[in-house]
């Protein structure tokens, strides 16, 4: 079984480690100076100085809060409301064939547009699963939009404060791919009809994206987005009922295991964002360090499942 977190925004916020906020016993790094937060693009998203306040706020956070405020349909005993039940034999590696697949240049990745409709092969031992994930992207409301410009450790500290954590990997894949383990939420051929992905590419003016006037940074990141409100893609929901996984916005996750050699270390990015990339559940972005921000970068949480 996978270890799972305890206290990340003690673990993280304070210590700033990979053995916090994975949750392994590692060898503490020194703690990075943090960016400077900025604001997501619509109104209404929660981010900016309110991310920083809530962030902040973490230790403060009164332990006999509801953590049941999120709205959605709800995940029964297991899960607070507006998290989804999940139980599955995760599988760490498998192997698909796939039937269309395409070189994107500018990105340097290979994209299969299309699968078998078949099950994976899996060559590792299966992993038992047991977790609570939102159904929605942070701040997991149905019509919502998903705020952006967050670090890894802000979306811990934003999890934390509801009494929640940022999904692992492995979790990530598994609420995606569902108990069939299709490579996309909705099946095994790419769509756009069902996802927020493949929107038209738009050059960043990055001097604006991460500008000191908020005025100026406002309006380039609100001329870059292309994220659609939570729900919004009705088809976007894999058959454990979560919604948005692949595209609109890239999402924070835990590594299963630490990458020495990746910028990532022990953050890792899902799903992709509304551009045409990688919009399946099981690649993964390691190339950012955990303290980056970008102008299509948000985060979901996940939970344990209460003891019953």
């Amino acid at each position: 079984m996978l270890t799972r977190a305890r206290n990340l925004v003690s673990a993280c916020l304070l210590a700033g480690s990979a053995a916090a906020c994975a949750g392994r016993a590692l060898a503490p790094t020194p703690k990075a100076s943090a960016p400077r937060v900025v604001a997501a693009p619509s109104a209404g998203v929660r981010a900016g100085s309110d991310a920083v306040a809530a962030v902040t706020a973490v230790a403060d956070a009164d332990p006999n809060a509801d953590p049941n405020a999120d709205a959605g349909t709800g995940g029964g005993e297991a899960c607070a409301r507006g998290m989804v039940h999940v139980q599955f034999d995760y599988c760490p590696a498998v192997t698909r064939r796939c039937l269309d697949k395409e070189y994107d240049k500018p990105n340097h990745i290979t994209i299969c547009n299309r699968f078998a409709a078949e099950k994976p092969e899996c060559h590792a031992s299966r992993i038992p699963l047991d977790f609570c994930i939102d159904e929605y992207e942070y701040p997991n409301q149905l019509g919502a939009k998903p705020p952006v410009m967050l670090n890894f450790f802000e979306a811990t500290g934003l999890c934390a404060a509801v009494h929640k954590r940022l999904c692992y990997e492995s979790e990530w894949v598994t609420a995606c791919e569902g108990p069939d383990e299709k490579p996309f939420p909705y099946g095994y051929e790419r769509s756009s009809q069902h996802c927020n992905f493949d929107n038209r590419w738009v050059d960043p003016h990055l001097g604006l994206v991460y500008a000191k006037d908020p005025e100026l940074q406002q309006a380039e990141l609100a001329r870059l987005d292309r994220s659609v409100p939570s729900g919004q893609m009705t088809g976007c929901v894999s058959d454990f009922g979560v919604h948005d996984l692949t595209g609109n916005v890239d999402e924070w996750a835990l590594a299963d295991h630490d990458r020495p050699r990746e910028k990532a270390k022990f953050a890792a990015l899902k799903g992709g964002a509304w551009g045409h990339v990688r919009n399946a559940c099981r690649p993964v972005t390691t190339s950012h360090v955990p303290e980056f921000r970008y102008y299509f970068i948000g985060f979901r949480c996940c939970s344990d499942v209460a003891e019953r």
